[in-house]
């Protein structure tokens, strides 16, 4: 549903067109080289797409309203698990990234695995508009201090917060897991990094309404250890490959046949 400015759209023409292109030459490529697809994996395609819906009559509608037919959507799920077969047989199957390739890698690009000083915290919200009149403010000030002393008296924070807490978080506790600076508001991201583990704020007052926050954990900033990274750093190194991979094995492909385009 976005709209393209009127400049993109012969840009944007010719990139689908050629990425249409890329999968008929694959497709075709996958026939020559016999590749088979079972029935049973289409129907299992078939099957996912289906389970999106909530009923029948709306997969239909659906469909109908992007005018295909289920025959149609069957025979493109078969182009597409004939590709992914090629690919996986011309292509994946011979790329692997070693441990020491891997390594190579972090040690040349450290900025990357930096992570930012983070909070762990959990929050009690009790909702006031900035703009709302001091009434309403006074109101909800009060009942912010009510489980402040509640909490001063020793009672469990995540069981405060399951009871008087009016943020989405309030059912499970207040919970927000960890956090870095710029992902919360000033307010609270302040009050926040200048707690303790196990320290629980002053009322902290932003657009949002009257929070206490308790700090959970907090972790200095460090750049990750290679073993914490390396399987992630493996697969996107593989998958660098593989798409690059793919892009010569296409281009191969356009340099052997005969494309002509009517735009």
């Amino acid at each position: 549903g976005r709209q393209v400015p009127d400049v993109q759209v012969p840009v944007l023409r010719n990139e689908i067109l050629d990425s249409l292109i890329d999968q008929e030459l694959l497709y075709q490529d996958s026939q020559k080289q016999h590749m088979q697809v079972d029935k049973k994996a289409v129907d299992e395609k078939y099957d996912e797409i289906k389970k999106r819906f909530k009923t029948e009559q709306e997969f239909k509608d659906a469909i109908a309203k992007m005018d295909v037919t289920e025959a149609e959507i069957r025979s493109q799920l078969k182009k597409g698990l004939a590709i992914d077969e090629l690919l996986k047989t011309k292509v994946v199957k011979d790329i692997q990234v070693t441990d020491e390739e891997a390594k190579k890698y972090y040690d040349e690009h450290t900025d990357q695995f930096k992570q930012a000083e983070q909070v762990k915290a959990s929050h009690i919200l009790i909702k006031v508009n900035a703009d709302a009149p001091q009434e309403e403010k006074d109101k909800a000030r009060k009942k912010i201090e009510s489980v402040q002393k509640k909490a001063k008296k020793g009672e469990d924070f995540a069981t405060l917060a399951k009871t008087y807490s009016e943020g989405p978080s309030g059912p499970n506790g207040g919970d927000l897991g960890y956090f870095r600076r710029g992902q919360m508001v000033k307010p609270f991201e302040d009050a926040a990094f200048n707690l303790n583990p196990n320290e629980t704020s002053d009322i902290v007052e932003t657009q949002f309404g009257y929070h206490l926050i308790k700090v959970v954990d907090k972790k200095p900033a460090q750049t990750v250890a290679y073993a914490d990274v390396k399987e992630q750093l493996s697969e996107h190194l593989k998958k660098q490959r593989i798409d690059s991979e793919a892009s010569a094995y296409i281009q191969n492909l356009r340099s052997g046949a005969k494309i002509e385009k009517f735009l």
